[in-house]
């Protein structure tokens, strides 16, 4: 996982500065000591650490830090602070233009991931209510406008393509005629790349840019080059002008010197970073949330947001109309099972909870819940709801059908008894189970703002 080397280095400082009341000059040169190389040891810009760590220092000294009643805090909060300047700031928005459509061209090199990233940016932004058309502007790479076909019928998203013509910037004006007609109001441009930067690439964009005038050029770069994605967005934007950038395989790289480099040295916001291989696994960069990440304070807004993206509140409901009537059974706990995977890998999740980095012990499989899925699935529908008849011939049999064994059948069971339990006392716990199945209220997030 992306800064999974710096996270842990970082969050061990800030932990040994929370437990101490007096904080000397020499201690925290020391401790800007270890924070320099964690940083270069993430592959962040030698300059950039130099220039991120006499911030720290100077705020630090200057402010009485050192003498306050909380000191340890104090240094803390700088650290962050600054992280969160060094990663943009703010978040940075699409800026879409009041007379669609708004054409957004992605550039970048071969292999960095455009074509997927067209789909999942598409993905995204239906989701906010926009009707995208995609555009297959690479007329190089065998297969390319093949492959950005299959994403949008994946997606159920219309893709425009003209296999008949090499000629980018006349396929981009026919994407603009069909999208004005369909009453499209997001174009997405996915262009050519090559392995390296060359004059034919720049040349092909900057004609593409001149003749249809995109409201936004976000360059795709693959997190997980490094430095090299760094070299790369600052080349673009000098030779192209970019307005900001896509971070690709960010769930790959645990070092993230790529997505601590890139906004001071192109001077351009991070606007999304993808976190997986499916098509949903995109999101809004918010630099303070990623900041409270890497130091182990968690990302509760972003949980939030999953879960209210992700969790059918009219199932919940149904499901909670049916507890109070029965007891939870295991088609029930399918069901909410399904409704979590939405959200993303429960290892991700559980990062994103205040504290919970800190906890060594706690590791969470994914593939457990995979084999629970398989183990129920493997259960008649008499089984599911009426899990006491699960006698040893039965288990025994949906071990087979599972490709288990009957040890963690008994495991899961003896669980699900547990989470029976802890559902019939939120029976009795009025609002409870609403609360657990609904989501946070909106009125919530005003507490973790």
């Amino acid at each position: 996982m992306a800064f999974e080397g710096l996270s842990a280095k970082l969050q061990d400082i800030t932990r040994r500065l929370r437990g101490k009341a007096r904080i000397t000059e020499s201690d925290l040169k020391e401790m800007l000591r270890e924070v320099k190389l964690a940083l270069l040891e993430a592959d962040v810009n030698y300059l950039i650490v130099k220039e991120f760590i006499n911030q720290v220092q100077e705020k630090a000294l200057g402010q009485d830090v050192l003498k306050s009643l909380t000191p340890g805090q104090q240094v803390i909060k700088i650290v962050k602070d600054e992280l969160v300047e060094l990663l943009g700031g703010t978040e940075s928005k699409i800026n879409f233009t009041p007379n669609p459509p708004t054409v957004i061209m992605l550039v970048g090199l071969q292999g960095s991931g455009k074509t997927t990233t067209a789909g999942k940016l598409a993905n995204l932004l239906r989701k906010q209510g926009k009707k995208p058309l995609l555009v297959a502007c690479d007329v190089y790479r065998p297969a390319a406008i093949k492959q950005l076909q299959v994403v949008g019928a994946q997606l159920n998203i219309p893709v425009f393509a003209n296999e008949n013509s090499k000629d980018v910037v006349h396929i981009a004006k026919q994407a603009m005629s069909t999208a004005i007609s369909k009453l499209n109001d997001v174009v997405i441009l996915d262009t050519a790349g090559r392995l390296h930067i060359d004059e034919e690439l720049m040349t092909e964009l900057k004609n593409v840019k001149a003749n249809v005038k995109p409201h936004e050029i976000l360059l795709v770069v693959d997190s997980m080059t490094g430095q090299d994605a760094v070299n790369v967005a600052k080349t673009f934007n000098e030779e192209l002008g970019i307005d900001g950038v896509v971070l690709t395989k960010l769930d790959g790289d645990t070092r993230g010197g790529a997505a601590l480099s890139v906004k001071k040295v192109t001077g351009r916001p991070i606007k999304f970073a993808a976190t997986g291989e499916k098509l949903s696994d995109i999101e809004v960069f918010h630099p303070d949330r990623m900041a409270g990440r890497i130091l182990g304070m968690g990302d509760v807004l972003s949980i939030i947001e999953k879960a209210e993206e992700s969790f059918d509140i009219e199932e919940a409901q149904k499901l909670e109309k049916q507890l109070k009537k029965k007891e939870l059974d295991l088609d029930d706990y399918l069901a909410q099972l399904r409704q979590m995977k939405k959200m993303g890998s429960f290892s991700s999740l559980l990062k994103m909870i205040p504290g919970m980095n800190q906890l060594k012990d706690v590791k969470i499989d994914d593939k457990e819940f995979v084999r629970i899925e398989a183990m129920i699935c493997s259960m008649t529908k008499e089984e599911r709801r009426n899990p006491r008849i699960l006698n040893g011939n039965r288990r025994i049999r949906i071990a087979k059908g599972s490709g288990t064994t009957v040890q963690e059948i008994n495991k899961f069971m003896k669980s699900f008894e547990m989470t029976q339990k802890m559902m019939k006392q939120m029976q009795n716990n009025k609002g409870g189970l609403k609360r657990m199945l609904s989501g946070i209220d909106p009125k919530e997030l005003k507490k973790f703002k």
